[in-house]
């Protein structure tokens, strides 16, 4: 699913934001809330990706990161489709499935989660919603203007790590921060997607 094969189970990385939001002021205080985008990405392949329908060799790991209530399907923008459960208050995970096969797996635990995978971007709330747009991505380092009036400030740290500074009337108002794995956020409608390489998209709903 994504744009370089990584099959591996990130752990999670500390995303700062004090972007303003209309849902649970205790991780969207303008004052500052820590949001970690974890995330499973499988290899880019069908050989790699694992069949939606049966699971073998590590079905017992697989079924235990299935474990909820599924609450909905969602179509993407790239026709893949994501199917959402929820694990418990402020925790959802979703599983993206293209041709029968899991690409990737974006678990939202009390925070947000990113991915971009084959040119589209998505972003999963901890409250369950999702949403995915294709373009607008913008190569770091550098600065770039974003809808609504805010800009962002795109640094590159080191290898695989960005930091994206995003500044509305002067204030910083959210700092998004993909280190070896992408990270997105939320706010007030506004998605954003800061990824592992330094590109940054944005996309209002």
């Amino acid at each position: 699913m994504r744009d370089q094969a990584h099959p591996h189970t990130f752990s999670e990385e500390t995303l700062m934001s004090t972007f303003e939001t209309r849902r649970r002021t205790a991780l969207r205080a303008l004052a500052g809330a820590a949001l970690t985008a974890a995330l499973v990405v499988p290899a880019a392949t069908a050989v790699a990706a694992t069949p939606a329908g049966g699971l073998s060799g590590t079905a017992s790991a697989t079924a235990k990161a299935q474990i909820g209530s599924v609450v909905r399907t969602q179509k993407l923008v790239d026709g893949s489709t994501a199917v959402i459960t929820k694990r418990a208050a402020h925790h959802y995970v979703a599983r993206i499935i293209h041709g029968g096969y899991v690409y990737a797996t974006l678990e939202a635990n009390q925070r947000d989660a990113a991915v971009k995978g084959n040119g589209m971007f998505v972003v999963l709330t901890f409250d369950g919603e999702m949403h995915s747009w294709v373009g607008g991505g913008m190569q770091g380092p550098g600065t770039f203007s974003l809808p609504g009036g805010s800009t962002a400030e795109v640094t590159k740290v080191g290898d695989h790590h960005y930091i994206a500074r995003i500044i509305h009337r002067g204030f910083v108002y959210a700092t998004l921060e993909a280190n070896k794995r992408d990270a997105g956020v939320n706010g007030n409608g506004l998605f954003l997607v800061l990824t592992f390489d330094g590109e940054l998209s944005a996309s209002v709903r």
